[in-house]
């Protein structure tokens, strides 16, 4: 079902900025751009990360970006993806995923309901994105028990921290048109920003819409009681739009901002042929930092965000279950003055959502979490290197109210009081050379529908049942790791270990459940009337998970290299990249399930002038190692790439032509980290060969 994007403010800030630039089409002179670094992982801004992380932007991001945030990420050293087909995926980091990794907006929270099931997508889409900073290991500190395995930070720029132009002020934008052929994908994105030293007005929008993707095997697809063969993937085409009108005022020692953003999508959810998701999430934030205040504190920046997200889900089409969520961020960091050699950040955050779901599929009741933190983070230079430790104390409160639709809800309340702590060394061991080592104790609050649910939830052809009972998680983890350049060459290594005393698992027990609202245990089919039970209620039973707490341990090792091959005029780079991450349920001796296997890839890049081009392929291992065998068994697969890049001067502008092809063997595979694959298989398989072209034209 087609979403309808408010286009009216966005029309009216462009032909502001539009007039804006024609006045100052004489001055454009742009104040000397920043130096990007990783800021997510280290709030003091510092370019020597403890913490491993890997930032995309430019034209980096731009020829890995896919459908899904998910799918963007995919392939990066200890990062893979849900996969939930092509409109919904989340990024897995170190073989954690859901609530353990945590999705930020510009630093601040992002709310929506995909942590809540694989099938319900990230409203961030790649196409409004500048820049994606990834932070492997524990981030529980900084931003909370759901970011234990790691956090993504999307950055869009709709609150100006900096002035882009001096005081003659200009104006600056950026357009993007493409095209692909392995789902007719038709995407077009425009950015405008303009202003002086003293102001900044940015705004944006995009649209893409894409059929259901091209397969390199034949699948079936039932819809309104007819059945068709394809080499598609059954119900997976998608109608996506969004944008955003965002601006700063800036004075003598900071800056104050403000912005508003809507995100709508349309979606199948691939493993039903005629289920739909009609999503749509208006975002509104406020954003400012008061800098060099030349007391005890340097600096204090304030984030604060209210999210009212909500999506239906259509059974052809008629509207199903509504899911919404809407809720609240706010976050404040105070930086002290140095002390010696001391530097640091106190902060305080509190959150609050409030959850609902309505119709046969809600599988969790209506909920509030409401949530408060202080935190710490100091870090202490030496002539060696740094030293880096700190603390998180949180107060966690989880309310059911149950549900009037639905009489198994009943209400019910937990509190929790999660403390977090962590300690880093960074030692430049020698020329070139910096090793690394992070120890941290972190602790999660169960979430709502873990300590709640009771319901069918197709997503996972399951009968989800919650365990009101749970404590919080609990975890140690460790991080070591080393990194190597000299010129052109450059390598990174990485080693992890997770021990968790107290791991929330979702698993199968005895017994199965009716998919209905009554949640029957045990149905029994009417012989006499198949597909019905003796009371005449549909019989579609599904078996019953639970979630129980359990240990469990992570392991794993990441590398990444560069080798430059050729240096001049012309410059040839070899990339490799690697992974592997074992999951084991100590309290049975079983593998965890959706764990990618260990992957390897490596890519050749040339670059000459205006001119750029590269190939290269990811192999992914066979996963045997699966608790319910051969139930989510997958073979092994390599899947080769290759892009180019020609840029060249238009006027004022730079046109970047850009093509990436994809899976061009034509492939067939199956994601490990897919519950699809134990759930519905065959009918998800990643996608085949496709032509992706676009030109994006920067001013």
């Amino acid at each position: 079902m087609k979403q309808t994007f408010p286009r009216s403010a966005i029309g009216a800030a462009t032909l502001t900025l539009l007039a804006l630039g024609g006045s100052l089409a004489q001055a454009q002179t742009a104040a000397p751009s920043l130096k990007e670094i990783t800021v997510t992982g280290n709030p003091l801004g510092a370019a020597e990360l403890i913490a491993p992380a890997t930032q995309y932007s430019g034209e980096g991001l731009l020829l890995r970006s896919k459908t899904t945030l998910g799918e963007t990420l995919d392939g990066t050293p200890g990062v893979s993806s849900s996969y939930f087909g092509p409109n919904a995926s989340r990024p897995i980091i170190r073989g954690l995923d859901g609530d353990r990794i945590r999705i930020l907006a510009n630093g601040g929270g992002s709310l929506d309901a995909s942590s809540l099931s694989y099938d319900h997508s990230v409203t961030s889409d790649p196409m409004s994105i500048e820049r994606i900073e990834v932070l492997r290991g524990p981030g529980a500190l900084l931003y909370g028990g759901s970011a234990v395995g790691g956090v993504v930070n999307v950055i869009d720029n709709r609150i100006p921290r900096e002035p882009q132009f001096d005081e003659k002020g200009g104006i600056s934008g950026k357009a993007d048109i493409h095209a692909a052929t392995g789902n007719a994908e038709r995407g077009t994105g425009v950015l405008l920003e303009g202003g002086n030293h003293r102001y900044s007005l940015h705004v944006d929008a995009f649209d893409r819409q894409t059929s259901d993707v091209k397969v390199p095997r034949a699948l079936n697809c039932t819809k309104a009681g007819v059945t068709t063969t394809a080499q598609r993937i059954c119900n997976s085409a998608s109608d996506t739009s969004g944008g955003a009108v965002g601006g700063s005022v800036f004075f003598d020692q900071g800056y104050l901002g403000a912005s508003a953003s809507s995100y709508r999508s349309s979606y199948g959810t691939v493993a039903e042929d005629e289920v739909t998701i009609g999503m749509k999430s208006n975002r509104y934030a406020l954003e400012g930092e008061v800098r060099n205040l030349g007391g005890p504190l340097q600096s204090i920046k304030g984030q604060y965000s209210q999210t009212d997200y909500q999506h239906t889900e259509f059974e052809g089409a008629t509207p199903g279950t509504v899911f919404k969520n809407k809720g609240s961020d706010f976050r404040l960091e105070a930086r002290h003055a140095k002390l010696g050699p001391l530097d640091g950040v106190l902060g305080f955050q509190t959150e609050s959502n409030r959850f609902s779901a309505d119709g046969s599929e809600a599988f969790a009741p209506y909920s509030k979490t409401s949530q408060s933190a202080v935190f710490a983070y100091e870090e202490l230079g030496t002539r060696w290197g740094k030293l880096s430790l700190g603390g998180r104390l949180e107060s966690v409160k989880v309310e059911s109210f149950g549900n009037p639709r639905v009489a198994r809800f009943t209400p019910a309340s937990r509190d929790f009081n999660p403390g977090s702590y962590a300690l880093g060394a960074l030692w430049n061991a020698a020329p070139g050379w910096q090793l690394t080592g992070n120890l941290a104790y972190t602790e999660r609050a169960p979430k709502d529908y873990e300590l709640f649910a009771d319901g069918p939830h197709i997503a996972t052809a399951a009968y989800e049942v919650g365990n009101a009972h749970l404590a919080k998680e609990q975890s140690n983890n460790m991080d070591v790791g080393a990194a190597w350049k000299s010129g052109g060459h450059s390598f990174k290594l990485n080693t992890y270990v997770s021990r968790f005393k107290n791991y929330i698992a979702l698993n199968q027990t005895t017994g199965v459940r009716r998919n209905a609202e009554d949640g029957e245990v045990n149905p029994v089919e009417d012989a006499g009337n198949p597909g019905f039970t003796a009371s005449g209620a549909e019989f579609k039973p599904l078996a019953q998970f639970r979630y129980e707490q359990v240990r469990a341990r992570f392991t794993g090792v990441e590398a990444s290299g560069n080798i430059r091959l050729l240096e001049g005029a012309s410059q040839v780079d070899l990339a490799l990249r690697g992974d592997l991450v074992r999951a084991t349920n100590l309290s049975n001796g079983q593998p965890l399930p959706r764990i990618a296997p260990w992957r390897v890839g490596a890519s050749l890049l040339w670059a000459s002038g205006p001119w750029g081009a590269s190939a290269g392929f990811d192999h992914n291992a066979a996963q045997k190692r699966v608790p319910a065998a051969p139930t989510g068994e997958t073979g092994a697969y390599t899947l080769w790439n290759a892009a180019a890049t020609w840029r060249v001067k238009a006027g004022p502008a730079s046109l970047l032509w850009y093509a990436r092809l994809d899976n061009l063997t034509n492939k067939l595979a199956y994601s490990a980290t897919s519950v699809l694959t134990s759930t519905a298989f065959p009918k998800a398989p990643l996608p085949g060969r496709s032509l992706k072209v676009g030109l994006q034209a920067s001013f």
